[in-house]
């Protein structure tokens, strides 16, 4: 898609974070799979809830654009959902790969508040009032996305793979 105006773009980004948040839905029941921590587990599994809804909304800002839902590849999810793989098969299951299992996702909710917070401003610029709402709730979901993964790296589970690493040396 040649990208010509404001509104290609915005669509073009809609069409990006539509295959994205596909992509979440598959790879988030294999990471709380792979976790050990079960407070880790049911934050996963929690956030594919959201996820499933963060597509619904995109759905809906297809249906207030007038166009039919559409998905271009998103090659940032693709890397980031292979990098959170890779630490699965490269670490034992233990908190150390809880806490990498962590960092990769927070890696995906940073790019997902850049790329929610673009689209954002891109319909507000617009003055597509509906996309700004949905795409709002969504981002703010991002954030607390984000903001409760890290805060359970840093109340245990970061400590957990400290002394799990050490008792195994």
């Amino acid at each position: 898609m040649k990208i010509e105006s404001m509104e290609d773009l915005f669509l073009e980004q809609i069409e990006d974070l539509y295959d994205a948040e596909q992509r979440l839905v598959k790879a988030l029941p294999k990471m709380a799979e792979a976790s050990t921590s079960p407070a880790l587990r049911q934050a996963f599994e929690a956030h594919l809830g959201e996820t499933k809804g963060h597509v619904k909304r995109l759905e809906q800002v297809f249906h207030a654009l007038r166009k039919d839902p559409k998905k271009q590849t998103c090659d940032a999810m693709k890397g980031l959902i292979e990098e959170g793989e890779d630490m699965v098969s490269n670490t034992d299951q233990s908190p150390v790969r809880d806490a990498g299992l962590i960092a990769a996702a927070n890696r995906v909710e940073h790019y997902e508040i850049a790329a929610y917070g673009s689209v954002q401003a891109f319909a507000k610029t617009l003055g597509i009032t509906e996309a700004v709402r949905l795409l709002e709730t969504t981002l703010n979901e991002e954030k607390k996305a984000d903001e409760k993964l890290t805060n359970l790296a840093e109340s245990s589970v970061n400590q957990e793979a400290l002394r799990a690493a050490s008792v195994a040396k």
